[in-house]
Parts: C-alpha cells; sequence; structure tokens
C-alpha cells in the first residue's frame, strides 16, 4: 500500500483485521509512526475505532489493539414490499438493533408512506440521537436509477414513479440516502449474509406479488446502465394467453406467473381465495385444479429462468418470497425446467436453493448497501 495511506484506508485494514495494532498498520502502508498516530486518531475521535488491550502478551505491556466500533453509529433501514415493510436501526456491523413489521399499501404515495417510515425510525431510534445516525439505505419494489435515487417503471408502486427520494429522507435525516430496487437488496443481504463464502455468482429470485431478480456477478450486485438489469418479470413467456402486462406488454412473466397472477387465475376457476395463504391452503388439502396451476406457473418461471441461467452462468439461484416459500410443486417445475433448457456446462455445478434467509435478506441487505457506502475509504475520508 502506498505510504500515503489515508484515514479511510486505515479504518478499512482495521475493519478486515488485516491490521489491528498500530504497528500492523505501519508495517502494510509504510506510513511513519506519527502519521499512523495521527489517522488513529481521526478515527477514535470519530468514534468508528477503539483502543482494547486485553491481548495477549508475550512479555512486557501488552499491545494495544484496534478494533472496528459496531457501536460507533446506527444506519436506518427499511424494506419496502407490495404488502409488507420491514423497518430497522442496525449498528455500523449491520445487526438489527430495533426493527417493526407492518402492513402498508405503499400505494398511498410517498407523502404517506416516507413520513411514516421516518416516524418510526424517530421511535425505534429510542434515547438514541439523530446525531448517530450515519445513513439511511432503502429497498422498494421498482426499478430505480441508483445513482438519483429516482424510482422508475414501479411494479406496484405507481405513485411514486419519477420520485427522487433521497432528498425527501434528508429533509429530516441530513446523512447520505441510497434507494435501490427491493431485490437488489435482497440479492445483496442473501450473498453477504449466506452465500460470501460459497460464491461470488448469485440470482435471487423473487417470486410474490410480482416477479424480479437481483444478479450479483463476482461478488458485486448488477445494476445495468440505469437500474433496469434483473428485470426477468417483463420477458414473455409461449402460450400465456394475452394477458396484457401492466408494463404494456403481452404475456410477461410476472403478468401469467406471479403470485398476483395465480389468484386472478384461480378465482376465474371459481376458488375463494383472497391471499396466498388461501392458495397454500388448497395445495395442502390436494386441490388437483390448484396443483396444476401451481406447477404450470413454475414452468413459465423456469422458462424464463433458464434463459437467464445461460447468459449469466451463476453458481446458484435463490429462490424466495412468499409464493417460492409456499410451494414445493412450483419450485420442483422451476428445476426441472432449468435443468432440462439450459445449456450442459450452465448448470453442471448449478444450485437451485430456497432462500436462507427469508424475509431478513432485505433488512440486511439495505444494511450492507449503505454501509459499504459510508464506511468505504472515499467517505470516510470526505467526512474528515
Amino acid at each position: 500500500m502506498s505510504r500515503h495511506a489515508t484515514t479511510g484506508e486505515v479504518l478499512a485494514l482495521i475493519r478486515s483485521g488485516e491490521a489491528v495494532t498500530r504497528a500492523d498498520i505501519g508495517r502494510v502502508t509504510g506510513l511513519s509512526r506519527p502519521a499512523v498516530s495521527l489517522r488513529v486518531g481521526e478515527l477514535l475521535e470519530r468514534g468508528l475505532v477503539v483502543e482494547r488491550t486485553d491481548a495477549p502478551s508475550t512479555g512486557g505491556r501488552p499491545p494495544v489493539r484496534l478494533e472496528f466500533n459496531a457501536a460507533g453509529g446506527v444506519v436506518l433501514v427499511a424494506a419496502l414490499g407490495a404488502s409488507r415493510t420491514r423497518v430497522a436501526v442496525c449498528d455500523l456491523a449491520g445487526n438489527e438493533l430495533a426493527g417493526r413489521r407492518f402492513h402498508i399499501d405503499v400505494e398511498q404515495g410517498p407523502d404517506v408512506v416516507l413520513p411514516l417510515l421516518m416516524d418510526t425510525w424517530e421511535e425505534l431510534l429510542g434515547d438514541r440521537p439523530r446525531s448517530a445516525v450515519r445513513g439511511v439505505g432503502m429497498g422498494v419494489p421498482a426499478t430505480v436509477e441508483f445513482a438519483e435515487g429516482r424510482t422508475e417503471s414501479a411494479r406496484v408502486m405507481a405513485s411514486w414513479t419519477g420520485v427522487v427520494i433521497p432528498p425527501l429522507i434528508r429533509q429530516r435525516f441530513d446523512v447520505p440516502v441510497l434507494v435501490d430496487n427491493d431485490v437488489n437488496v435482497l440479492a445483496v443481504g442473501e450473498h453477504r449474509g449466506a452465500y460470501r463464502e460459497e460464491t461470488g455468482d448469485l440470482l435471487f429470485v423473487k417470486i410474490s406479488t410480482r416477479i424480479g431478480a437481483g444478479i450479483v456477478a463476482a461478488g458485486s450486485i448488477l445494476r445495468g446502465a440505469l437500474g433496469a438489469a434483473g428485470e426477468i418479470g417483463h420477458i414473455p413467456v409461449r402460450d400465456g394467453g394475452g394477458v396484457l402486462c401492466r408494463c404494456g406488454n403481452i404475456d410477461c412473466v410476472d403478468s401469467v406467473a406471479s403470485g398476483t397472477a395465480l389468484l386472478r387465475e384461480l378465482r376465474a376457476a371459481g376458488k375463494d381465495v383472497k391471499t396466498i395463504d388461501d392458495v397454500t391452503a388448497l395445495v395442502r388439502a390436494g386441490d388437483a385444479e390448484t396443483m396444476a396451476m401451481v406447477r404450470e406457473a413454475g414452468r413459465r418461471i423456469g422458462e424464463v429462468l433458464a434463459g437467464a441461467v445461460n447468459i449469466l452462468n451463476p453458481s446458484v439461484v435463490v429462490l424466495g418470497g412468499d409464493v417460492a416459500e409456499a410451494f414445493g410443486p412450483l419450485v420442483s417445475s422451476i428445476r426441472e425446467v432449468v435443468y432440462r433448457r439450459s445449456t450442459a456446462l450452465a448448470t453442471r455445478r448449478l444450485r437451485i436453493e430456497p432462500s436462507r434467509l427469508g424475509a431478513a435478506a432485505g433488512i440486511s441487505g439495505c444494511a450492507v448497501m449503505v454501509l459499504d457506502h459510508v464506511l468505504s475509504a472515499r467517505a470516510v475520508d470526505d467526512s474528515l
């Protein structure tokens, strides 16, 4: 490392465990002892690092060990869904300190939903001062132009289309605000929390009210040029029956195989179903017509995923969301079609698995997203 290693770069060394004493920092960076003391002093002053003297001694005074201070601040996170939202306060290691889950109709729009989120964060902060907040991370069920935090082509949030969210949050919490697609944050949370040591290439597919995907390639989320990567819900399928999708096209997999589509088809067949739980009850009861519709939805999703597997060659496809978690026959159909229609090389080591983290992946992914930003070397240096 350069002899001019910055304070932010020193923090990265401490967080990774590569350098845990002043002597380690000097050895790794080549910085002089006074320069090391200056940088460590800045980190101590900002509460990002603490000193420990409980390290084992080999004789004489035990070395002072430097440790990243996860309690040195908090981040505010929210994972918005079509019907359910999770809000939390996390420490600087991404651990949830306080959280709340509730049902909210996001179609009420940002003028209603954002104040509710901010009021909830205020309550969850408790006695912690607002100055402890280092950043905000949000996942929303819409395509997001990440650099600006602008929602576009909202899947279930039509009233949010074109809204730039960060300035609205910064009116109350004047900190960096990052907003991304809900499935992207699920993919990040799932990868970082459950698969980081296993693979850098993961495709997370959320099958719920709507269908979407998040792509982790070489360990990083792939957003595309304008944030539209992973919108597999709008890939058309064969023999869809001419169903008009909310995007304006015909027979998108989202419009014929999502939870919304299943409910629509079952109601048309005379089934008394109001929620996915009602569909689950029919599946458990062995209702043949419901089972057939669920398997057909899986076949259609598998058809689209086979193309994605051929293009992206992930190590693992993770299936999450209410529908994927509820229906074994749907998952079985997806697996069958993907392995049959993808290339032999792409599926040689491919695993198709249910989510390991479940709904918790959303909060985890939002926390990772904002922490990777506010604790980056550049952000730390800019804040000094």
